[in-house]
């Protein structure tokens, strides 16, 4: 018997005991060692996702771990591998997946909302989600791989360019790994974000920051950019004003990636979309080849991601730390330690 973090109603969190099943044919048993808490972790935790979650629900995808065992039919992974896990399960029969695009599977599994999460002492998987760390990289900063993977899908699905001039519109853990993903792409970036510690932490990897409490911020990219706009943006605040901020930024023929998940619909002021031509496109999860390229820049250090974790709790801490990511402040992301030596976990 093991533990595990569950959700069972709005506001409450327990750490229970947990019975994981043994691997299965084509499947792995994990033995998770650190898994972040998100904002998707946060919108459960308040109740917001009642509809779709099933209580008592283990919560967690942003992870990495080492394999247990491995089921029947399983071919290329053995116990003490290093991995992460893309929380994906598509059924490959949908529309959407016959043309190409599992990730947004009309009827998709994403696990740790839709099935058992990471945030547990053991997690069996399908061995088709795992992507595989290097062994020279520490088990803690590998739990950043899953959001570096979304920030990666992102600044691709903006199609940003070597030369162009970005504005990333919220500063929390997604929009500052956009803005490291978008500057290693070679985008001149600029950070947009009210929170003074998150504007000092982005300034402190190299980032400018403007506050939009204090600055005029379509004035200050006219200087930045000599009157001619940003060439992207990303809306990463999920706030009506940064939907705003985020189109009046853009220049002619701009393009606005929408990264957060809105709440309600939003306003938004199409005039500027016909007077510029502008362009919106989405952006959800991400695919297999941007886990990997996410793995690399963690791996190489263009993702420092030892400087984005605020604080690492066990386990059993998991239910306060989700309360103290609430108050925002100081703390960018906290990482829960699954390690449990007495079950032999290897980290």
């Amino acid at each position: 018997m093991t533990l595990a973090v569950r959700y069972t109603s709005a506001r409450t969190l327990d750490t229970a005991p947990a019975r994981t099943a043994p691997p299965g044919p084509g499947e792995v048993e994990l033995a998770p060692a650190f898994v972040g808490i998100c904002g998707t972790d946060l919108h459960i935790f308040h109740g917001d996702m009642d509809a779709r979650v099933a209580a008592p629900a283990v919560l967690g995808h942003e992870m990495s771990g080492r394999v247990v065992r491995v089921g029947p039919d399983v071919e290329g992974w053995r116990p003490g591998d290093s991995v992460t896990v893309m929380p994906l399960r598509w059924d490959d029969t949908c529309p959407a997946c016959r043309a190409g695009h599992q990730h947004v599977c009309q009827h998709l599994d994403f696990i740790g909302i839709d099935s058992p999460g990471a945030m547990q002492q053991r997690w069996t998987v399908p061995a088709s989600t795992l992507i595989r760390l290097p062994d020279t990289l520490p088990l803690d900063r590998a739990a950043l791989v899953e959001p570096t993977a979304v920030a990666v899908h992102d600044v691709g699905r903006a199609a940003v360019q070597d030369g162009e001039k970005a504005v990333v519109v919220g500063g929390g853990p997604v929009g500052v790994l956009i803005a490291l993903v978008a500057r290693s792409a070679g985008a001149d970036v600029r950070i947009v974000e009210l929170n003074a510690h998150r504007r000092l932490l982005a300034e402190e990897l190299g980032l400018t920051s403007w506050n939009p409490a204090d600055d005029d911020v379509p004035e200050l990219v006219r200087e930045w950019t000599g009157d001619a706009g940003a060439d992207v943006a990303f809306e990463v605040s999920g706030a009506a004003g940064g939907v705003d901020t985020a189109v009046d930024v853009l220049g002619v023929r701009g393009r606005l990636c929408l990264v957060a998940i809105h709440p309600r619909p939003r306003e938004v002021n199409l005039h500027r979309f016909f007077w510029r031509e502008l362009t919106l496109v989405g952006a959800r999860l991400y695919d297999r080849g941007d886990f990997e390229r996410a793995v690399e820049l963690v791996a190489e250090g263009t993702i420092p991601a030892e400087r984005l974790i605020s604080k690492v709790v066990p386990l059993t801490q998991a239910p306060a730390a989700f309360e103290a990511l609430e108050g925002g402040g100081d703390v960018m992301k906290i990482l829960v330690d699954c390690t449990d030596d007495t079950q032999g976990a290897a980290v």
